[in-house]
């Protein structure tokens, strides 16, 4: 038996209680050690500034951030490290073990960071990390349906235990909604196409996999298209994941719940793998920053973006973008 010791739900931070889980049969490190975190030195260098001590990382996923916001910060650094995922918590778990009650990692949505910051008795942060997106090992496990690429279920759920699935929205929203859906949040110049092939198709039988949608996104756009320099399914799938997981419409909320959090001079480093998530982030800084009473600065006037030897080394950092910004006294935002 593999036994882990990870922190129970106590609401006490000073002095967690841990118990031993048994994680034989479960994780495997060797399954995720695939997956590369995108701007690890950057965000590094950024969030482990002066006396940061206390971090928080809305997405922890498989700990890359985390556990390098750790090995920087030192001793008495404290990670509460937040995600949806549970596949991605147990993997977590055993990779920041070493750390003992220095990680404390939470299920949960950043969007009630503040809450949950809160049930650990998290008052005040110094560093806050939000890296939006899928992870690589969530792309390629079928059995998430993230991916067209293998046969899956359409599920998409980021928390696989709640929520609507892709499967129930593309056979259940009418035409013009699945169309708006795939339009405004996949930016599919064939959204109606897309849209009325599904409606056709579902009449049926129902779209059950993430091969059967693919084959009828294929269907119905132009043959150029089928054979562009993206994949047609992209942005549908795109749109329907977003979608599922709210990502867009809890982003803004949970920038500035970060902000409020964090201390002066502490900072929020932002990963974006798309124009819409970056557009939020982006007027969302500039919004904190341009108040009468200015709440932030921005510290990134452009987005950064991955250096060429870190898109060989890692392909899907490709479409990454960081912004970050770094919270004013207290005095000065109010």
């Amino acid at each position: 038996m593999n036994l882990l010791l990870t922190r129970m739900e106590t609401g006490v931070y000073s002095a967690p209680k841990w118990v031993k889980v048994d994680t034989s049969g479960g994780v495997n490190i060797s399954d995720h050690s695939r997956h590369v975190s995108v701007f690890l030195d950057e965000v590094t260098t950024w969030l482990v500034a002066g006396k940061a001590k206390t971090f928080v990382d809305g997405t922890v996923g498989y700990g890359g951030h985390g556990e390098r916001l750790l090995e920087k910060a030192g001793d008495g650094a404290v990670l509460v490290g937040i995600d949806r995922d549970e596949e991605a918590l147990a993997y977590s778990r055993i990779r920041l073990a070493r750390f003992d009650n220095r990680a404390i990692l939470l299920k949960g949505d950043f969007v009630d960071m503040k809450q949950l910051l809160r049930n650990v008795d998290v008052a005040a942060i110094d560093g806050a990390l939000l890296d939006l997106g899928v992870s690589s090992p969530q792309l390629d496990d079928s059995n998430r349906g993230f991916s067209f690429q293998e046969d899956g279920p359409l599920d998409m759920r980021m928390d696989q235990s709640t929520g609507t699935t892709a499967g129930e929205l593309v056979n259940s929203l009418p035409e013009t909604e699945l169309a708006d859906l795939i339009f405004q949040y996949g930016e599919e110049r064939f959204s109606r196409r897309i849209a009325r092939a599904i409606v056709r198709a579902r009449e049926r039988k129902s779209l059950a996999t993430t091969q059967e949608l693919t084959a009828v996104i294929k269907e119905s756009v132009p043959a150029a298209y089928r054979h562009g320099r993206i994949h047609c399914a992209t942005r549908t799938f795109q749109a329907l994941r977003i979608a599922v997981n709210r990502e867009l419409e809890v982003l803004e909320p949970a920038i500035r719940d970060a902000v409020d959090m964090l201390r002066p001079g502490g900072r929020i480093a932002v990963i974006s793998f798309h124009s819409l998530e970056d557009r939020i982030v982006k007027h969302t800084f500039r919004a904190l920053a341009e108040r009468p009473h200015p709440q932030v600065a921005v510290l990134t006037k452009k987005p950064q973006v991955p250096s060429d030897a870190e898109c060989q080394a890692n392909p899907r950092a490709r479409s990454a973008k960081l912004r970050v910004a770094e919270r004013l006294s207290k005095e000065f935002a109010q």
